[in-house]
């Protein structure tokens, strides 16, 4: 009975491509924190959310792992390195390294580290060219996972987010579906009994036409891929400016998912 959980990392458990109605963010680990609170009498479960956007590894590590050492919860969800590795230059045996000293310094304050592995980017433009750089990393992860006996929410075995309705449109960030899934699959990891399976097939998909593809891919590329692109040469970060959501109810998160539901 997990009374207490501090979701640490970047966009990715910021919840980025899956807005409430205010514009702020819900993503996975809100989602995954209802289901947490679920199990407990009401107003007896904790949730802290310090994740934000853009981070690198040792931002988070600076930032964010001494806070959520310093409560101390029940579960923490570490989920970090993703930013570096698809960085031109950047070594996955180096970030793995800094990765366990992270790991290593919460399991010894908190009662569970659940640990999360990078997705598989065969599907994805210019990142499925990196697949083989986050199969390293994801390998290093599950072998920390081991060492510390830590859960793993392996996002690389998660099928059902190979289908484009699991991604916003710049296709860098899950859809609230998508979101929704994970929470699920996190929820199955800590063996939390779910309301779905987040393996639940997708309705078929009318066919699509070579041109309408390019001409997507085209669209993408111009309102997504160079903007990033932009950034990342300024040496600008999509976090730069944004604070995390901090500690948040989990009625105001069941109110907010239901308002766009």
């Amino acid at each position: 009975m997990i009374g207490s959980y501090v979701a640490v990392g970047d966009s990715f458990t910021e919840g980025v491509g899956d807005p409430g109605p205010d514009g702020a963010f819900v993503g996975w680990a809100d989602r995954f924190a209802v289901l947490l609170a679920d199990r407990r009498p009401e107003g007896d479960f904790q949730y802290t959310n310090l994740a934000v956007r853009g981070k690198l590894l040792d931002q988070i590590v600076a930032d964010q792992v001494p806070k959520a050492a310093e409560l101390a919860p029940d579960l923490v969800s570490f989920c970090a390195g993703g930013n570096d590795i698809i960085r031109p230059g950047t070594d996955p045996d180096d970030v793995a390294e800094r990765f366990e000293k992270a790991v290593d310094r919460l399991t010894a304050v908190a009662g569970t580290v659940m640990v999360t592995t990078g997705f598989d980017t065969r599907g994805v433009p210019v990142l499925k060219h990196l697949r083989g750089k986050i199969a390293t990393y994801n390998g290093h992860v599950r072998a920390i996972a081991d060492r510390y006996g830590c859960p793993v929410l392996d996002l690389w075995s998660l099928k059902t987010v190979q289908d484009r309705r699991a991604w916003d449109h710049d296709r860098l960030h899950l859809s609230p579906e998508g979101h929704t899934r994970v929470a699920l699959r996190a929820g199955q990891v800590l063996g939390v009994d779910v309301p779905a399976d987040p393996e639940q097939p997708w309705p078929p998909l009318p066919p699509r036409g070579t041109l309408e593809i390019r001409r997507d891919n085209v669209h993408w590329a111009r309102e997504y891929l160079v903007p990033w692109i932009g950034r990342r040469l300024r040496g600008e970060s999509s976090g730069d400016h944004v604070t995390a959501k901090g500690t948040l109810s989990p009625d105001d998160i069941r109110t907010r998912i239901e308002s766009v539901a």
